[in-house]
């Protein structure tokens, strides 16, 4: 069943996520295992409220019953921490992931309700209100990578969402006109007013000038974000700031390549090369490196960037746990 968890982990990160997976290699086994459990868990249940099997459709729209689907991975998710045996690999791997390293359910929870966001047709009025639902689906992530990694402190926590909140701006950046295809739009509406585009033209060829003037404006709000992150990796076991500090540069790059492009962002999906991944690997292994030289205390959190729910429970959480 071990192996079986394993290669189902595996075969879910190279097909939903080449980025990531080119960073995943530098986590040592243990943690590897762990992550990649937790990404398939979270691939599994994006795919079947999307009616999906590894990013491909596999159900007609017309019938697929989002909202029935998305309760049932709630009861699954409420069964596994309540340590039943799991027949679904996905959930027989997220139970086991969940358990060994006290990942807060209130975590897979939030994440849960993202694509609870995506089922209600959710539209997103103001960047924070884009942040809220980045938050979601993918801040949330960071949350619990950075528990398998032992990262129990709130500001460190605080700096792993950070990640979260950058990758999944740069994916949106990315993904403008793939999304507008299948009827989704993430942008924040104040924007595209102010750009002159309407939300159900968002796809059409004669807004990509001022669509790639929206996209370098997600792709700019993210910075700040990235940089933030950056400060937490400190804090990590020496493999795990590796491969964060190499996921980091990966996808930051991906992010800047949109906005080389311009107009031209969307002819075809914006990545990184073999060669450049490799450098930004041996970026991520230097930037490790010299974490080892700084303070594993974070410091202050830029009070300008958006802050997750629940951020402040946590401190006092544990402010009271070491007072005990």
């Amino acid at each position: 069943m071990s192996e079986t968890l394993m290669d189902h982990a595996t075969r879910s990160i190279e097909v939903g996520s080449k980025s990531f997976a080119a960073a995943a290699r530098l986590f040592d086994p243990a943690t590897r295992r762990s992550v990649l459990m937790l990404y398939a868990w979270c691939r599994y249940c994006d795919d079947v409220v999307d009616g999906q099997e590894l990013g491909f459709n596999v159900a007609a729209p017309a019938s697929h019953d989002a909202a029935g689907a998305l309760a049932l991975l709630e009861a699954q998710t409420r069964r596994a921490y309540a340590g039943e045996t799991m027949q679904d690999p996905a959930f027989a791997a997220f139970r086991e992931v969940a358990l060994r390293h006290r990942i807060d359910p209130r975590f897979a929870f939030d994440h849960l309700a993202g694509f609870a966001m995506d089922v209600e047709g959710a539209r997103y009025e103001t960047i924070e209100d884009l942040l809220r639902y980045c938050y979601h689906v993918a801040g949330v992530v960071g949350l619990m990578m950075a528990s398998i990694m032992g990262a129990r402190d709130p500001r460190v926590l605080d700096r792993a969402c950070d990640l979260g909140l950058a990758f999944q701006l740069t994916n949106i950046a990315r993904d403008i006109v793939e999304d507008a295809r299948m009827g989704r739009c993430y942008l924040p509406a104040q924007w595209l007013r102010e750009a002159g585009i309407p939300p159900h033209e968002l796809a059409e060829p004669r807004h990509r000038a001022a669509l790639a003037r929206v996209a370098a404006r997600l792709v700019d709000h993210a910075e700040p974000y990235y940089d933030s992150a950056r400060a937490g990796i400190a804090a990590l076991p020496l493999r795990s700031a590796w491969a964060i500090a190499s996921a980091r540069n990966v996808y930051r790059q991906i992010g800047i390549e949109v906005k080389r492009r311009g107009p031209r962002a969307w002819d075809e999906r914006a990545g990184t090369s073999k060669a450049t991944k490799l450098w930004l690997l041996a970026k991520g292994a230097g930037s490790a490196l010299a974490s080892r030289f700084s303070a594993r205390d974070p410091g202050t959190r830029p009070a300008a960037l958006w802050q997750r729910p629940g951020a402040s429970a946590d401190v006092r959480r544990a402010a009271h746990a070491s007072a005990a």
